[in-house]
């Protein structure tokens, strides 16, 4: 299993993006986690921004795929996009997302 971060500006686009995400069976669940503050460097300028951080859960070889639809589907020129393989997930648990994401 992969868990992917993204972040975006408003909770209106984390939900648009995240039922896209799990429509398109790129993930089997998205979760939305409410309003930070993000402190990041941009264009050589420190910015202080509020967002809202989503944990996406899929495999690894939905992962290009899910990477693409983030980038069409983003307000930001540059989205985070980061993947973590998890070494430990239940058996059961990464069936159901398997057996989700995985092309028919």
């Amino acid at each position: 299993m992969l868990l992917v971060l993204t972040t975006v500006p408003n909770p209106e686009e984390a939900e648009e993006l995240a039922n896209g995400i799990v429509r398109e069976k790129l993930a089997a669940c998205v979760q939305i986690l409410p309003k930070m503050t993000s402190i990041y460097i941009w264009e050589g300028e420190v910015q202080h921004e509020s967002e809202h951080l989503l944990l996406i859960k899929t495999i690894e070889s939905r992962f290009k795929e899910l990477e693409e639809f983030i980038q069409a589907n983003h307000s930001y020129q540059t989205p985070e996009i980061a993947a973590f393989a998890t070494d430990g997930v239940s058996r059961d648990y990464l069936k159901w997302i398997t057996d989700y994401v995985s092309p028919t």
